[in-house]
């Protein structure tokens, strides 16, 4: 049996009044007060499309949801959303949750930003691009591809794109990448991860190898003989990785230098 009543305001206190005439609730009994509009039905959640991702916890999709929701009250066009990142690893270590926006508009990121923090309590970072952008990003750059691999998405989403290798462009984005030599002690597992990570990336990605999330944990386990959860976690031996950690790094700048020799001769 269920009552439906209104709160009244007391002297006191607020109170609900009920029927004496009524089966099932007896004086002392515990019951629950809920608003009405909780007791409606809701909608079921809208479909989303997962990339890459085999399971997902039923709270973190709930929260990608919400983020959805968020998000579609304060674009008023998109092409797409995407959520990437650590977020969708199995397990909560996640530190915070990466979004991609597709728009051709300008958004204010900001108040995005805010209002998913405040709503879930996780740490929000957002990229947005547009079409263009996007396309000049998974032709260029190997991490662009890692975003797309492992993601949850709002639409359903095809690209096709050609590789190109720019050369001066990939050496700029390997020297991020020579501070993990010269600041490891300082640097955190996950700081660590995500340098050793992006020189995998340019490596695998300069032989013409596919980059996915997994392509470039297994290279890492490879090449440096360790897998990506000791690197988050920081429990590296820092004589032995460094020197297997620059035999990798130095491969992928020489390819790189090569490639840009190779191109001042043509030109």
């Amino acid at each position: 049996m269920e009552i439906i009543s209104k709160i009244s305001k007391g002297s006191r206190m607020d109170q609900v009044y009920i029927p004496k005439n009524r089966a099932g609730f007896a004086v002392g009994d515990h019951v629950v007060i809920r608003l009405l509009e909780a007791l409606q039905e809701k909608k079921p959640p809208e479909k989303l499309y997962f990339y890459g991702v085999k399971r997902l916890e039923p709270v973190k999709s709930g929260i990608i949801h919400e983020i959805m929701q968020i998000i579609e009250k304060s674009v008023a066009n998109y092409e797409n959303i995407f959520v990437t990142g650590s977020f969708l690893e199995r397990g909560f270590q996640f530190n915070d949750i990466d979004i991609l926006i597709l728009s051709e508009n300008k958004i204010n990121q900001e108040i995005i930003k805010e209002n998913i923090e405040r709503k879930t309590g996780i740490k929000t970072h957002i990229l947005i691009l547009n079409n263009k952008e996007l396309s000049k990003g998974l032709e260029t750059d190997p991490l662009y591809h890692m975003i797309l691999n492992r993601c949850i998405a709002k639409k359903r989403f095809i690209y096709k794109t050609k590789q190109t290798i720019n050369y001066k462009f990939l050496d700029l984005h390997l020297l991020k990448s020579k501070t993990l030599s010269d600041n490891f002690d300082i640097l955190s597992g996950k700081e660590k991860y995500n340098l050793v990570r992006n020189t995998i990336a340019i490596y695998l990605y300069l032989k013409k190898n596919k980059v996915t999330i997994d392509s470039v944990d297994k290279e890492i386990k490879k090449a440096l003989k360790v897998n990506s959860q000791e690197i988050k976690s920081n429990v590296l031996n820092k004589k032995a990785f460094l020197k297997k950690y620059a035999l990798i790094y130095n491969k992928a700048l020489a390819m790189i230098l090569k490639g840009i020799e190779h191109g001042s001769k043509q030109k």
